[in-house]
Formats: C-alpha cells, structure tokens, sequence
C-alpha cells in the first residue's frame, strides 16, 4: 500500500515546512474548500453529509487528515490506519477514483485563497505533487475494498434495494429497522462493530442523503438491523433529515438503496485478554452486535455497561438482559443519569448519574482488558480520560465515533 509515484526531496522539505500554516490555518481552508467544491460541483451534495458540514463537523475532521498527511509525508506508511479508516467510510458512501482530481484542485485552490500571497507557486506545486501521491495512496486502497466487498459470498458493489421487512420501536427515541434485499439473494456477512450505508431519497429534498447506522445484530441471520436514534431539534442543531424521516415516513414494505457492510471499529476475538465493552446512549449499536458474538464464546471474560438517560431511553434491554442470562461469561452494568421512579422501583440499573472512573474500578475486575466504548462525544471523552488515568494502554482502548472522527483529548 505504498504510493506509486514518488516526491522530490524539495517537495518533502516544503511539505513538510506548511505543517505549522496548516495547524493554524487548516479548518479555515477546509471550509473554503468545500464551499469552493460544491459551488462548482454541487452533484457532490448526493454524497457528503451537509448536517456535518453546518456543525463543521466535517471541515475539521478533513483538515486534521490533512495535517496528518503533511505531517507524515516522507512515510505515507504511518497514516495507513487513518487511511483505511477513511477508506472504508469511502467505500460505504460509493466515492469513485473520479472525484479525487475535483478534490484536489479544489484544496489548491482553497489554499490559494485562504493563504494569499503567502501560498506561493512553488507551495501550490509541491502541494499539487504532493496531494497526487496521497490521492493514490487513497484509491488504491478504495479500489482493494470495492473488488473485496463484491467478491464476498452474497456481497455487492455500490447500492442495492433493500426493503423493510420489519420495523419495531425500542425506545422513546430509537427505532429497528431490519432490511432485506429486495432481490431476495444471500447478503455478506458481516464483523461485529461494521455498519451499512442507508441513501434516502426524500421528497422535497433537492439532493439524497446518505447515512451511515451500524449493524445492531450478528451475523448470519439473512437480514441487517440498523437501530435508529430520532434526531429531534435541540438548540441551534435541525432535527436529524434522515432520522425522522425513517422513523415518520419509511415503513414495513419500503425499499432503501443500501452498501455493503464497512468499517474498522470491529471486535477482535484473537486477543486473550478480558474484553470490556462501555457504551453510551445509541452508541449500543455496534456494542450488541460484538455482545452476541461474545456471547457466544464462553472462554471470553465479558463486562458489559450501558449508560442512558433513563429506562424510557435505554433501547434493546429486554434483548441484552436475554443475551447476559443465556451466557455464564457476561457482567452486566446499567447506569441512569436520571433514572425513573419505575427504575427506581424495579431496579434496573446499578450506578446513578455519570460513569466515573471510581465506580469502573468498580464494576470491571482489572485494567489489562481490551475497553471498546461508543457514544456521545462528552460521554467518549469521560471514558477515554478515565481509561487513561487508570493506566489502560492506549493500544487496548478502540472507540468508534459516528460521523466524522473527532478529538478526544480536548
């Protein structure tokens, strides 16, 4: 996986050189570049998450890629990770080789305006060669996942028509939805922790709108389960397009064009060590999926948490306490912000208000586990700096955000 083109010693040292502009300049660029981007190819819209782009979620998350791909330059090698973690959001999205030149010329010209005078000709040209090796780098492996997804037994390339086979509501806010294709063919399998891309094409939207929902359930089963937070209005953010309008207008019968399984947020069962799974809010859905597999393998030491509001919020509970009961290798740990009075009754939860790191010392028997943990991004920092104050390693702390990928040390 290393480039095929190679850059000039003086294109490295210039490269190299802009990294400190970047750090200061790189979400102002990003942002001119996709506004640049879609003013000229506003096709695009059919493929990026505008809801992102508002928050500047995804401004961000581009410009810190980029800034890492500056930064490491001279051993592209070492950015693989973050380049197969992109790669695979690629690939669910359909984005094609073809888009990558429009990319390019766009980020030049978004230095170019950002920057002034300061982005010199010889700065514009190293990027130019510069963003040609990474590009490469990009596609290549793009084009590895694309052939791998469609090879796989009952596998696919780009969209296929699902319909909804079965819809069942599990919580106040959060909806199943299991899909099958409407071919009635076999579907791929599946990691624990993957997710599938939903396109919903909506009346009285000028452009689709493409979603990425893990999978909430295993393998082998002839269906996929997406489980589905409604995104309702709060402050200054919109209600979520494609939330709502699964949960109000798409029902049992409806056909939604889907991806297939992606991802690198996913359970590795190799390891021996205990595996501890902490999850927060709709952050559960790809925790079930790697919970049942576990489940299944009963030489596997298992702490499951979930935090949620409360029991009116915390989806899937009859199906997890089912899943714990049927298996002698799982402890489960429920905690509630601000639990019920029902809750308070039945009792159906062990911590009130946030985890902490006191109470995880706790509840889980040692800190040399593998700890993979999803949810809210508040709640993901809490949880990171709690494992990392106890001494956890980084290489066994694995977390997943949804949507694009944020900092957890701010």
């Amino acid at each position: 996986m290393t480039a095929t083109k190679t850059l000039s010693q003086e294109t490295i040292d210039i490269i190299k050189s802009t990294v400190p502009v970047l750090a200061e300049h790189g979400e102002a660029i990003t942002k001119r570049f996709y506004q640049m981007m879609f003013e000229n190819h506003p096709e695009l819209l059919h493929i990026f998450n505008h809801a992102n782009q508002k928050q500047g979620k995804q401004p961000k998350a581009l410009a810190n890629s980029v800034y890492a791909a500056a930064a490491h330059i001279d051993n592209l090698e070492a950015i693989i990770p973050v380049v197969k973690q992109i790669a695979h959001k690629h690939r669910s999205l359909n984005v094609k080789a073809e888009h990558y030149p429009i990319v390019g010329k766009h980020l030049l010209l978004a230095i170019k305006d950002v920057l002034g005078d300061a982005a010199t000709d010889e700065i514009i040209n190293a990027w130019a060669d510069a963003y040609g090796v990474i590009a490469d780098v990009f596609i290549s492996v793009e084009k590895e996942m694309y052939e791998e997804a469609e090879r796989k037994e009952g596998g696919w390339k780009e969209f296929r028509p699902f319909s909804v086979a079965k819809k069942e509501r599990e919580s106040d806010v959060i909806t199943s939805f299991y899909l099958k294709p409407v071919d009635g063919g076999g579907i791929s399998d599946f990691l624990p922790g993957q997710y599938i891309s939903i396109k919903a094409i909506i009346d009285g939207e000028e452009y689709n709108h493409i979603r990425q929902y893990s999978l909430s359930d295993i393998t082998g089963k002839g269906y996929y389960r997406i489980s589905v937070k409604r995104e309702d209005t709060r402050e200054d953010i919109p209600a979520g397009i494609v939330s709502t309008y699964l949960h109000n207008k798409v029902n049992v019968g409806d056909v939604l064009e889907v991806t297939a399984p992606a991802g690198d947020f996913v359970l590795n069962t190799e390891i021996a060590r205990p595996i501890v799974i902490i999850s927060g809010g709709v952050g559960q859905t790809p925790m079930i999926s790697m919970l049942k597999t576990l489940a299944q393998m009963p030489e596997k030491q298992v702490t499951y948490i979930h935090a949620a509001i409360n029991g009116n919020h915390h989806a899937l509970k009859e199906e997890v306490a089912t899943v714990v009961s049927e298996s002698n290798n799982i402890n489960y740990y429920v905690a509630y912000e601000q639990p019920t009075e029902q809750d308070r009754t039945a009792q159906t939860y062990q911590k009130e208000g946030f985890i902490n790191l006191d109470w995880l010392k706790s509840v889980v028997p040692s800190n040399d586990a593998e700890f993979y943990f999803c949810g809210p991004v508040p709640f993901m920092k809490v949880i990171n700096q709690s494992l990392k104050e106890w001494g956890v390693p980084e290489e066994q702390i694995h977390f997943e955000f949804f949507g694009p990928a944020g900092d957890l040390e701010k």
